[in-house]
Formats: structure tokens, sequence, C-alpha cells
């Protein structure tokens, strides 16, 4: 199908929705509240899953090492024009990578000060989160970060086995000790800059163990990942070994005598599950959509899209030339806030279609097709929503 949005060149094989047609059904765009800044573009470990440079997708390689002066006071330019259109009063950053930190505090602080003094000027505020591997998270940094109120998460994977099984430096070398080093340190000295953790989850790993590994620290929010992985480039492990991970982590978690912290996925599906809206750009229909701004400039789509081909998650468009209003008619930025009309017929069947909602839309790729296929996590979210609803059944029904 064709259409008439802005120029930007689509991924290979990737089915674009026809925009025109969106729009003259009635269809609108909702403003970006999230805006994640690639200020650096490499990173001091060498995760082996990692989504930006083990997977096909190369773009890193083309990019400078670090986004310079004016290419951030231009995105934060563009982000205040995009605020004021749309009369948003509060707009979310994540300051990312590659590791964001290896700017150092005064990198750091000049790269906040830049956009929330671009962004007060039209009277926008700005909420910021830096999302670390945690290694570089010293006295030092943390003093910056508290002072420039940026919230901090970090990347972990569970105990030191299961942590270090993956995210190593270069050399070769576990990370666990650095990484623990500067949890500790933040949540004992800045509780109020812990924002939670982000945990890939692997399916050889005993799930009660990485989560209860992961409470010590006392993390307002625990966020488990699904490796990242399509229909050409499958899991790990097989189709239903990451939904009964998840569901033995469900148990752990809801049969605490309270509640210990907050494990996203499982709060948001428990949400659309009893009739709510989700909150997330993976989970149920919904219009929630990050944008991903490269150190050169160029605006990117989710970083999960960079599993696929070369390129797959490039828009073709960048902050020099274009608006982010621009960005909300690109084709793939537009398919993922179109909600059933990006859908699978497959999806579109599914009785769980207002729970799942398609799932990751990076998660969707099969090659020759692009991203209208059903999620490769398909079976596992299915397992999964089926043991939370049966486990609702059960606590609802009488003694």
């Amino acid at each position: 199908m064709t259409t008439n949005t802005p120029a930007g060149r689509r991924a290979p094989d990737q089915p674009a929705v026809d925009v025109a047609a969106l729009l003259d059904e009635g269809w609108r765009p909702a403003p970006l509240r999230q805006f994640v800044l690639k200020t650096r573009s490499r990173c001091n470990l060498a995760c082996d899953y990692c989504v930006i440079y083990e997977h096909g997708d190369l773009t890193w390689r083309r990019q400078p090492l670090a986004m310079s002066p004016a290419t951030l006071r231009r995105t934060a330019q563009r982000i205040a024009e995009h605020a004021e259109r749309h009369g948003l009063r509060q707009v979310r950053i994540v300051l990312h990578g590659g590791e964001p930190l290896l700017a150092g505090p005064e990198g750091v602080a000049e790269a906040v000060r830049t956009v929330r003094d671009t962004l007060q000027e039209t009277g926008t505020e700005a909420e910021f989160t830096v999302q670390t591997n945690g290694t570089l998270l010293d006295a030092r940094m943390l003093d910056t970060l508290a002072e420039h109120r940026v919230r901090v998460g970090v990347s972990v994977d569970g105990d030191r086995q299961a942590h270090d099984a993956h995210r190593r430096t270069p050399s070769g070398r576990g990370s666990y000790d650095d990484v623990m080093a500067g949890l500790h340190l933040l949540s004992g000295t800045y509780p109020q800059l812990y924002a939670g953790l982000l945990c890939t989850v692997d399916a050889a790993a005993d799930p009660v163990a990485v989560y209860e590994s992961l409470l010590p620290t006392r993390p307002p929010l625990i966020d488990f990942l699904l490796p990242h992985g399509h229909w050409g480039a499958r899991p790990p492990a097989p189709a239903g070994a990451y939904g009964r991970w998840l569901a033995a982590v469900f148990d752990r978690w809801a049969g605490a005598p309270h509640k210990e912290t907050s494990v996203r996925i499982l709060d948001e599906l428990l949400h659309t599950v009893l009739g709510g809206h989700s909150r997330l750009d993976w989970v149920g229909i919904t219009s929630t959509v990050s944008v991903f701004v490269e150190a050169d400039g160029a605006v990117h789509q989710n970083d999960t899209l960079r599993t696929g081909p070369d390129g797959a998650s490039e828009s073709g468009l960048d902050v020099f030339r274009n608006s982010f209003d621009e960005v909300l008619l690109h084709p793939g930025f537009a398919a993922r806030q179109a909600g059933e009309r990006a859908l699978s017929e497959q999806c579109l069947r599914c009785p769980e279609l207002s729970v799942c909602g398609g799932g990751e839309y990076g998660h969707r790729y099969r090659p020759g097709s692009g991203y209208r296929a059903p999620t490769v996590y398909c079976a596992d979210l299915l397992l999964l929503i089926g043991h939370i609803r049966r486990w609702l059944a059960r606590t609802a029904a009488p003694a």
C-alpha cells in the first residue's frame, strides 16, 4: 500500500499501514510523551544478547560515539515544539545508549540542563530517567543525578550466576560485583532516585531464585523482559518456556504476604485482564509509543526492531529536518498506534486480543511479510494470561 506520509524509508519487507486511509477514517495519532535519547552509542559491557550490538541491525556502527551539543540542542527544541503544539505539560526523557553514564557526571548534567532549560521556555516539565548497566554508579555520579533530579533504572539479570552468564565486560569478566556495588549505593543513599530494575529472562535460570535475588535492593519496580527475537531469529528457549517461567514468578509474587515490588508485565496483564487499558506499548491495545533519537539526531523506532534486518528501526527522519509531528505520520510509528488495524488476522480472532494486543511490535517480524504476524511469544503470553485468569478465579471463589 502507498501513503502520502513524509519522506522516510520503511524497513525491508515491512508492510506499511496506509496512513492517508487511516486519517480519512478519523484516526489521529496520540502525541509523543516519552523521548529516548541515545546520548552515547557505545557501551562498556559486551552482553551476549544485546539488542543494539548482537543482532542483524548494524546502525550503531554508523553512529558517532556521543551526541554532540548541537544535536542535543536541536533535539530539545523539537521536543519543546511538539509539547507546545499538543499542550503537553510534562514529558519523559530517558537517557540511553549504549551506556549513557560514559558521559561522566559533567556530561550527564549538561545533557539534562540543555533539555530541561529548553523545555521550560515553553512551560513543559521534563521528567528524567537514565537507563544504565549500573557499573558506573559511584558516589560522584549519584550526587550529580540527585542534584539534577534524574531517576535511575538499572539492568541486572538476577544472582551472580544468572547475571554473569550474559552480562560481561569485553574481556569476559562478569559485571555482577560492579553492578551490585552501584545498586546498593543507589538504594541506600538516594532511594528516591531508584526507578527500578530491568531483567532479561533466561528460561534456563530458576525463576523464583532470580526474582528473590532482585529483592534485597528494594526495587520499586522490576521489568522482566523477554529476549528479543522474532520468527526469523527464534528465542533461545522453546515456545511456552517463557510463559511458564513468568507464571512461576507470578505465583511467588502474588503469593507474598505483602506486595514486595511492582512487576510491570504482571501488573499490566492483571490490569488489562480486569478490563483496564494498557499503559505500555507491548501489552493490550494502546497508543503509547516512545521515539528514539540516535546520537547523530536520526529518529528511530523501538530498539526491538533491531533484531530484524539492518536498518529495520530507521525511519529516514531526523531532528534537523523533521518535526515530531512528521514522525507520528511515518508508517512505522503509525502502525504502532493504529491498534487492531495493524494486527494479523490470527490476532484479530484471538479472544485475548484486548489483553495481549499482539505483543511487542518487534517480536512480530516474519521475514518476507514484515510485522503483521502474531508475536513470536504468542504461546507464552497465552499461557501466562490463562494462568493469571485461573488465579483470579480461585482468589475470587468463596471459601
